[in-house]
C-alpha cells in the first residue's frame, strides 16, 4: 500500500506538471497536439481527472498512516506486557533476596555463641 500511496502521489504530481507546462505552452504548441483552441470542456476535463488522482492519493495515504497508527499501538502494548513481565521478574527476585536474609538473620539469632553479659562488681 505504501507503494500504490507514492505513485499516486508522484502521478499526480506529474499530471499538475504536464498540465502547467500544456497550458502556459499552448500558443507555441497548439499546432502540433491538433488542438485549435482550448475549450473549456478541455479544461474541466483536466481539472476533473486532476482531482480524482488527488483524492486517489489522499485516501491511500490516510489508509498508510491508519496502518501505521495501528502497528504502532501494537507495538506499544507489547512493549508494556514486556516492561510488566521484566517488572514481574524484579520483584520476585528481589522478594526472594529479602526472604533469605530474613532466614539469615533468624537463624544468625538462634546459633549465636555470645554469651549474655554478666556485670561484675
Amino acid at each position: 500500500m505504501k507503494q500504490f500511496n507514492k505513485i499516486m502521489h508522484l502521478l499526480t504530481a506529474l499530471l499538475l506538471g504536464i498540465s502547467l507546462v500544456f497550458f502556459l505552452s499552448f500558443n507555441t504548441t497548439k499546432g502540433i497536439l491538433g488542438i485549435e483552441e482550448i475549450s473549456s470542456g478541455l479544461v474541466v476535463n483536466f481539472i476533473l481527472f486532476i482531482s480524482i488522482l488527488f483524492l486517489g492519493a489522499w485516501g491511500t495515504s490516510v489508509l498508510v498512516q491508519n496502518s501505521t497508527e495501528s502497528e504502532l499501538s501494537k507495538k506499544e502494548a507489547e512493549k508494556n506486557e514486556l516492561k510488566a513481565k521484566l517488572y514481574d521478574l524484579e520483584q520476585g527476585v528481589k522478594l526472594k533476596n529479602i526472604e533469605r536474609k530474613l532466614e539469615e538473620k533468624e537463624g544468625e539469632k538462634e546459633n549465636t555463641g555470645i554469651k549474655p553479659r554478666q556485670n561484675f562488681k
